[in-house]
């Protein structure tokens, strides 16, 4: 929020670990990313313990992950009328800059 220049009155914030998203807000962001798998992290705790790289991931499995456990989902997701930015990557943020100065 510091390197986008907005403050919490600048946007609605959906604290996932007490208000889960829905899989209908799932399905949105997969529509705007492409895929579960890009909205998936694999910097999660429980990727490694779950021993998850060693597998075989369908999209089904990506959905039913990031719906069972909050930490799959790659963060922030920041939505712009109807444009979804995933993950805090430089060429996320510079999106999202160049998103908020219209």
């Amino acid at each position: 929020m510091k390197e986008l220049g907005i403050t919490e009155n600048d946007f609605v914030l959906q604290d996932i670990k007490k208000e889960p998203i829905t899989p209908e807000q799932l399905e949105e962001m997969k529509e705007a990313a492409g895929s579960y798998e890009a909205l998936f992290s694999r910097r999660a705790m429980k990727y490694k313990s779950m021993n998850l790289k060693e597998k075989s991931l369908s999209e089904n499995d990506y959905k039913r992950l990031i719906l069972e456990e909050y930490t799959f989902l790659k963060r922030p997701v920041i939505v712009i009328d109807d444009h979804y930015f995933v993950g805090n990557g430089k060429k996320v943020v510079e999106s999202v800059q160049r998103a908020l100065a219209r």
